[in-house]
Parts: C-alpha cells; sequence; structure tokens
C-alpha cells in the first residue's frame, strides 16, 4: 500500500466533553514539532458545515483543526457528515457530496455501507502525512450503536488505530464516566484504550490527585494528565449549537435568534470577539432587544420549519418592529431566504413538499433545488467597496426585484438583496464577517467604532495558546508515541 502515517485516536466518555477542542491542540503541537499531521474524524453530525477547497463540505471542528495543523482542509478529513432536518430526518454527506436523506431509524442500515468510504479518505489522507489524529464521536459506551459502527470502536479495531479516552470532569461524575466505559465495552474494544484524559478541569489540579490515581486502579489505563478549562476557547468557531454564546461588549448591541435548525452560526464570531461590540444570542422565547442596532438572520438547515419557529416566537412582530424604527437586518443564506415573500418546495427537499410565506422584508423569493452550492467564494460588497472572502453551501435559488440591488458582486454575477432604503439585505455568502476591511467598514456604516483588527491573526493566537496549554499539562510527547 505504500506509505501509511502513524494514528492516534481521541475519544470521549459523551457528547461535548471536548475532544475537537483537544484534537485541534494536538494537531498544532504536532505541526510546532515538524510533523506533517492532518485530522480525521470518521463520522460527524453537525449542521455547522465547512466548504473545503476540494469542492465539498466537512463538519466545522475539522475545517479548524485542519487550520491548527496548517494544511488545507479536505473532504478526506471528514468522510461521513449527518446534518439533521428535522427531529427524525437527516442528510447524509459522504466525501464532501450530499448523498441521502435518512430516517434516524434508517442510518443503522446505511451506515453499514459507509466504512468502505471512511477507509479510503483515511488512507488518502494517511498516505499524505506522517501523523492522523482522529476523533472519535459521541461515546464508545453506546454500546447500543455498536454494530456497523464507523464512529469509534468499529473505526479503531478496524484500521488498528490506539486509543485515547477524555473525559469531562466539568460535568460532575468523570471517575464514573471513564471507568463505567471499561465496564460496558467489549473486551476486545477496551484493550483498545491505551490511556485517559482529564479535561477542562476547574480549580487546583492537585485536588485530584486521588481521583486521578482511582481510575488508574479501576481501569489498569495510564493517565495523560489534566487538562484545566481553556477560557479562550470560546473565541475559535464552535461546531455544536449548545456552545452558541454571545458577548458582554460595552457598543453597538448585535442580535441573533437562535432558530432551532441554525447553522453556520460561527458567521458572527468575528463580532462575538470584539469588545467594542455587544452580541446577543436570543434563545426560544425571549424578545429580540429593542436596542439592537443590528439583526442578523442565520443560516438554517431547514428554512420553512425554522420561519414556523421563528414566528412561533413573536420575532417576526419583534423584526418588524426594529425596522419601523430604524434598525439593520442582515439575513445570511436561510436567513436571506427567510426575508423573502415565499419559499416553494415542491419536491419536499427542505421537509415536506409545499411553501411557507416568508417574512415579507424583501422582494425576493426561494423556489428549493436538488442541486447544492458548494463553493469558497470572493466577492466585492457593493455598499462598502470592501472584498469578502467567503463560501457558499445552499440549495434554492432566489430571485425577485429586490436582487437588482445586490448585496455583493462575484466573479459569477451579483449575490443577494437589500431593500429600496438599505436597511434589510440579504446574502448567500458565509464567513464574510472574517473579511477584516468589509467587517470594519460595514459596522462603521451602522454607527459602530468596532471591527478594526485581524481575525485571522487572533485565530492563530489562540490556536499557539491552546498548544502551549495542552503542551504544559498533557504528557504529549508520551501520547504521539501511542500512534502506530
Amino acid at each position: 500500500m505504500g506509505k501509511r502515517a502513524r494514528a492516534v485516536m481521541v475519544q470521549g466518555t459523551g457528547s461535548n466533553v471536548g475532544k475537537s477542542l483537544l484534537v485541534a491542540g494536538l494537531c498544532r503541537a504536532a505541526l510546532r514539532r515538524g510533523l506533517s499531521v492532518a485530522p480525521f474524524k470518521p463520522q460527524n453530525m453537525s449542521n455547522n458545515a465547512a466548504v473545503t477547497p476540494d469542492g465539498g463540505e466537512i463538519g466545522r471542528a475539522q475545517a479548524l483543526q485542519a487550520m491548527a495543523a496548517g494544511v488545507p482542509a479536505s473532504i478526506d478529513m471528514n468522510p461521513v457528515l449527518i446534518k439533521p432536518e428535522s427531529e427524525t430526518g437527516a442528510q447524509v454527506v459522504v466525501q464532501g457530496r450530499r448523498a441521502a436523506t435518512i430516517q434516524a431509524f434508517g442510518y443503522a442500515t446505511v451506515r453499514a455501507g459507509l466504512m468502505q468510504a471512511v477507509g479510503e479518505s483515511f488512507r488518502r489522507l494517511a498516505a499524505r502525512h506522517d501523523l492522523i489524529l482522529v476523533e472519535g464521536a459521541g461515546s464508545p459506551a453506546e454500546i447500543n450503536l455498536r454494530a456497523n459502527d464507523i464512529a469509534n470502536m468499529g473505526f479503531a479495531r478496524a484500521f488498528d488505530v490506539p486509543v485515547v479516552l477524555a473525559g469531562d470532569i466539568d460535568r460532575g461524575g468523570v471517575i464514573a464516566q471513564i471507568v463505567g466505559t471499561q465496564a460496558v465495552l467489549d473486551p476486545a474494544d477496551a484493550a483498545m484504550i491505551a490511556g485517559f484524559v482529564i479535561n477542562r478541569f476547574r480549580g487546583d489540579v492537585g485536588l485530584f490527585a486521588d481521583g486521578y490515581r482511582a481510575i488508574s486502579e479501576h481501569t489498569g489505563w495510564r493517565g495523560f494528565g489534566i487538562l484545566p478549562h481553556f477560557p479562550d476557547a470560546a473565541k475559535l468557531p464552535a461546531e455544536d449549537a449548545v456552545e452558541v454564546v454571545g458577548s458582554d461588549g460595552d457598543g453597538m448591541v448585535v442580535a441573533c435568534p437562535i432558530v432551532s435548525r441554525i447553522a453556520n452560526f460561527d458567521d458572527l464570531d468575528p463580532l462575538r470577539i470584539d469588545p467594542r461590540l455587544r452580541v446577543v444570542m436570543v434563545p426560544p422565547g425571549q424578545p429580540l432587544p429593542a436596542e439592537s442596532r443590528l439583526i442578523v438572520l442565520p443560516g438554517s438547515k431547514s428554512t420553512r420549519a425554522d420561519l414556523a419557529f421563528f414566528r412561533a416566537q413573536g420575532w417576526d412582530v419583534d423584526l418588524k418592529a426594529h425596522v419601523r424604527r430604524g434598525g439593520h437586518v442582515l439575513g445570511l443564506c436561510g436567513g436571506y431566504q427567510m426575508l423573502g415573500q415565499i419559499v416553494i418546495d415542491p419536491d419536499g427537499l427542505d421537509g415536506e413538499p409545499g411553501s411557507t410565506e416568508g417574512l415579507g422584508l424583501l422582494a425576493v423569493q426561494t423556489s428549493m433545488q436538488a442541486e447544492k452550492r458548494l463553493s469558497v467564494s470572493t466577492a466585492v460588497h457593493c455598499g462598502t467597496g470592501q472584498p469578502i472572502s467567503g463560501y457558499e453551501i445552499h440549495m434554492g435559488q432566489t430571485t425577485g426585484a429586490d436582487t437588482a440591488r445586490p448585496f455583493a458582486m462575484m466573479v459569477s454575477g451579483s449575490d443577494g438583496a437589500c431593500s429600496p432604503d438599505g436597511r434589510v439585505c440579504g446574502t448567500y455568502l458565509h464567513g464574510l464577517f472574517s473579511s477584516d476591511g468589509f467587517r470594519r467598514d460595514y459596522l462603521k456604516s451602522l454607527g459602530a467604532n468596532a471591527g478594526d483588527f485581524d481575525y485571522s491573526a487572533e485565530i492563530e493566537t489562540v490556536l499557539n495558546a491552546l498548544a502551549d496549554h495542552v503542551e504544559a499539562h498533557l504528557d504529549v510527547d508520551a501520547l504521539f508515541a501511542l500512534a502506530r
């Protein structure tokens, strides 16, 4: 087969225990050792996707890990991505492209055929790098999902990749988390685990010395260290909607409603880390803040479902009152579609077949289409003349009178739409606020003295600090030495 990189896998005692951040820190630590390193997650579940230069979509966490590793993001870094569309259905993306929409009860059957794609991607990645840092999904303790597993022990066993188990002490019961995982695992699966890491510790780590020893005594596994809470993690793009938070700046208020199928919410990250802005992520049941200068309607995995959800919160009334007061509105992708007059979906690509009345703040209409547009895009913002580097990831075509006043111009043509007074705009461009000149001048046009910093440099600073943090508290050399 030729060269194959060494690999080690980080699995967790549950979802959201910090696996993604840990792998990102290890990627940067490996890069600083002069290794060619790449992240890999066989299966991910998230509506927060990134578009790769090779023309597909992967989980946002793997795109951040690729940045930490100093390599371009690739579809091979996350060959299976599950994007929930409803309570029981999801879109399955295989090697960057939409493959099917399935009901949850049918995924176990589909999953059996996905190991081939996972293996292809892993082998391609392993042929190009020295080290692969693999991230599991959920927990291997979910033994009811073990049959045909491709995300945790099914992958580790198939490719003989040793495992380090991460437990989250911040949520409590970390001894039971780790010892209990060993207790329920098949002995052959448990044998793949070489050791454990305690994550998100707050306070004096010395106070957990007895607990740390108890885990080793009960499991026979080696401990690779206790990693304290890393506060600057909040500055990095998050993948899970449960991590969506606002900011406490003392300047202009930017509000974003947390719709039920929110997607690509990291679009607001450059605004959240600016201390001169106050970003309010509005939870269901709460009104849109009357003091908002700008309301951003975020991306959505199901535009029509989120239109119904939006109205159920009374946000449609709040939004129209905001516009009457002279406020500004920016719709991003699904949020742009929601601002129009109607969303038409005769083939049920976005849920049940039919159509849904939009919010009526833009004279446009959207028709859902089966082909998904995936593109890394550059544009020029019509209002400020500033360049924008972003990406598109959407189904549907939007047309109508207000598109004659586009939000931005691309080589391929115009993008988005603006109302006649310019206070309501929509765009299909994600990641636009990462473009420093655009962000600064756009916010200035709204009356804010904000946005004047290098966002990419800020992320690099945080990734380097994360690697320092990991190196200071974990035995990274021993962890890398596990790889085979």
